[in-house]
């Protein structure tokens, strides 16, 4: 039976149709003075570490602050690896946008690097790109939700 292209079902939009492709990444072994001035550069607040083109760990503004800044470390002299969250939540680029948006709300994120099947960073996808290129925007607000939920402070 045909079906017209308004009536058949449409196949789950995937990662790769809304990520960012060839995203910036840093080097465990560069300063995280570098680092902040990538970010301010491009006008990010998290930068996907490699070492060549594999994911080894993720930098926020929040790592360099926590991390470094708090503990007195001087920015020129800390490196990258001194400061990054090496355990990174990721997806595949031809992974649904729904199992990317469970990801960021299990790991409390807002936003993934995206690699290929030999494990190479290809692209980051965040939760604007989810809200404003892919998803639900009812799913979008959920996630950012689930996301933003403030934790308790530490005594």
């Amino acid at each position: 039976m045909f079906q017209s292209p308004a009536t058949q079902p449409r196949a789950p939009r995937r990662v790769v149709d809304i990520m960012t492709r060839q995203p910036a990444y840093i080097t465990p072994d560069e300063t995280i003075q570098h680092a902040a001035q990538l970010m301010a550069d491009l006008h990010v607040g998290a930068l996907p570490v490699c070492d060549g083109r594999r994911l080894v760990g993720m930098l926020t503004d929040r790592d360099i602050t926590v991390r470094a800044t708090a503990s007195g470390q001087p920015p020129q002299a800390t490196r990258v690896a001194d400061a990054m969250s090496p355990q990174v939540q990721w997806c595949l680029e031809d992974e649904s946008l729904e199992d990317a948006q469970h990801k960021m709300e299990a790991a409390r994120v807002r936003r993934l690097p995206v690699l290929d099947h030999d494990h190479t960073l290809v692209g980051i996808v965040s939760l604007g790109d989810l809200a404003s290129k892919g998803a639900d925007t009812r799913d979008s607000g959920e996630t950012l939700a689930s996301i933003s939920t403030p934790s308790a402070p530490a005594r």
